[in-house]
């Protein structure tokens, strides 16, 4: 049997009130949200499913809110804000779901996981059948003020650095 291993802390639990700075990609990094053009970040209808479910998170989820974030022609970058474990706003998880979770609470995983599923079933709606998202998702756990202002920084110039490197790929050839 083959076990994935995980890329996540070990020690750290995932539920807690937190600021998490995540970054989610395509499979095979395939353009799929649309195009950077002059350093900026221009979505097509898969890229605008994808801005309509981000911001939905902190209205279906009680306890999370959204800072800095971009949606890039394969990739999201973005902060997300646990503030407690509160759960669920739109739904009600049945006793099974909960019994079917090795952690009833709220963690990062379950709200990308969520915001996943939800972005590919209309994706795949609108006509885009093979879509995918790569299979995991990396985070970075937020640890000082600093480290906060370089990640939005990070963040703000992404499709200024996503037109940079292709000047320069274009120059290597």
């Amino acid at each position: 049997m083959h076990y994935r291993k995980s890329i996540r802390l070990k020690e750290f639990d995932y539920s807690t009130a937190w600021w998490y700075y995540v970054t989610i990609c395509t499979k095979n990094h395939s353009k799929e949200f649309g195009t950077v053009t002059n350093s900026f970040a221009e979505l097509n209808d898969n890229g605008k499913i994808v801005l309509e479910n981000w911001k939905y998170l902190q209205s279906h989820f009680a306890n999370v809110e959204l800072d800095q974030f971009i949606i890039m022609p394969n990739h999201l970058h973005g902060i997300v804000i646990i503030n407690q474990s509160m759960g669920l706003i739109n739904q009600t998880p049945t006793d099974q779901d909960w019994i079917m979770m090795k952690n009833p609470s709220l963690t990062l995983g379950k709200i990308i996981r969520f915001l996943k599923a939800r972005s590919s079933r209309m994706i795949h709606a609108a006509g885009n059948t093979s879509f995918q998202w790569q299979r995991n998702y990396y985070e970075h756990i937020i640890r000082n003020e600093k480290d906060l202002y370089n990640i939005r920084k990070y963040i703000i110039n992404n499709p200024l650095k996503w037109d940079l490197e292709k000047e320069e790929t274009l120059e290597n050839f």
